[in-house]
């Protein structure tokens, strides 16, 4: 295994502003560089405009020129954030604009050996269950279909498990998937496009099923904090979380590339801490100056997932949640920018 560099220490400050935020979460690690040096080959991001893709993208742009080895990294998306694709574009990424549930669109995208799919639709799902399906299910199909002979890491979601014991060992990537609600049954859809295109063409991947990222605009902590600037009541019925810093989800979601395989390898990806959101809001509220209200008590289950199958791979992540907790407090303090993007991590019915 090749480790990235040690944890960051605890004194470090958060970034200051959005343009070092946004270095910090796209710096290729040493492994990163290595493992795409062993990927050899064109990258190709679809569905590369959300949350997480231009930060990614950026890491993969970033690795490549470190190799100087002549890829090219292209990004697809519909681009809604005009400012994610300039600056994209000034790195050198290849930018297409295009809706990938179009009929025909994916076959206009140039060939590339190593497909990174984050195509997906999560919230928005209960007023719209067909287009989660589309995009979901049938895209990845579509994707699959066009890019058979390449290597795929393909974003999957924790919410493929069931809730467990919250002082269980949790959700193991070999545990019986149960999903609850219609999101989270057609993540799985997901997940068996990707088995069955590994059975039919041999197509190798990953799938990495997240929960849940943070990268000081959104997130989790993000979450917690603003219900205690704002006052609102924070409910404990999920009373604890899995996440982890968006830099380290990036750096292993493309050292995956290296460990793609028919059938698919599966994955675990969040922080290896279980972390109690009561515990969490009032060091929080420790931070910012104000006291967390609270609403009912901690389930005596929630989503939760064991990650020994990602660090042996990978090791631990480089940001332990308490310096995230800390970079998020300092953050909102300053008047940092967020997406307003709740992850709705209390849901415990499925519904988003």
């Amino acid at each position: 295994m090749t480790t990235d560099s040690a944890s960051f220490t605890a004194e470090r400050p958060a970034p200051h502003s959005d343009a070092e935020l946004e270095e910090l979460l796209s710096r290729p690690t040493p492994a990163v560089v290595e493992a795409l040096r062993r990927v050899p080959g064109d990258v190709i991001v679809l569905g590369a405009g959300g949350k997480m893709g231009p930060s990614l993208t950026a890491m993969v742009q970033r690795a490549v020129l470190a190799l100087a080895d002549g890829r090219r990294v292209t990004a697809v998306s519909r681009w809604s954030q005009e400012h994610d694709a300039a600056r994209l574009q000034a790195m050198g990424v290849h930018l297409i604009r295009a809706d990938l549930l179009e009929p025909g669109a994916l076959d206009t995208l140039p060939d590339a050996p190593n497909v990174l799919y984050l195509a997906g639709q999560k919230f928005g799902t209960s007023d719209a269950p067909a287009l989660t399906w589309m995009t979901n299910t049938v895209l990845p199909s579509r994707a699959v279909e066009r890019y058979r002979a390449s290597r795929f890491v393909a974003f999957s979601s924790g919410n493929v498990y069931p809730l467990v014991l919250a002082d269980g060992p949790g959700s193991r990537e070999d545990d019986p998937l149960s999903p609850v609600g219609e999101y989270a049954a057609s993540c799985v859809g997901r997940e068996r496009i990707f088995e069955d295109a590994a059975a039919r063409f041999g197509t190798p991947s990953v799938l990495l099923r997240l929960n849940y990222a943070v990268d000081l605009r959104y997130g989790v902590l993000v979450d917690l904090a603003r219900r205690i600037l704002d006052g609102n009541v924070i409910d404990l019925a999920m009373g604890h979380v899995n996440c982890i810093w968006q830099g380290d989800a990036n750096a292993f979601a493309l050292r995956a590339l290296d460990h793609a395989g028919a059938p698919p390898v599966v994955l675990n990806l969040t922080g290896s801490e279980r972390l109690s959101v009561r515990d969490v809001a009032l060091d929080l509220g420790r931070r910012l100056g104000r006291s967390p209200q609270f609403g009912g008590t901690e389930g005596a289950d929630a989503l939760l997932s064991d990650t020994h199958r990602a660090q042996s791979l990978f090791g631990l992540p480089t940001v332990p949640a308490s310096l995230l907790t800390a970079w998020v407090a300092e953050w909102l303090q300053r008047g940092g920018r967020t997406l307003g993007k709740a992850t709705r991590f209390e849901r415990r019915d499925g519904s988003f």
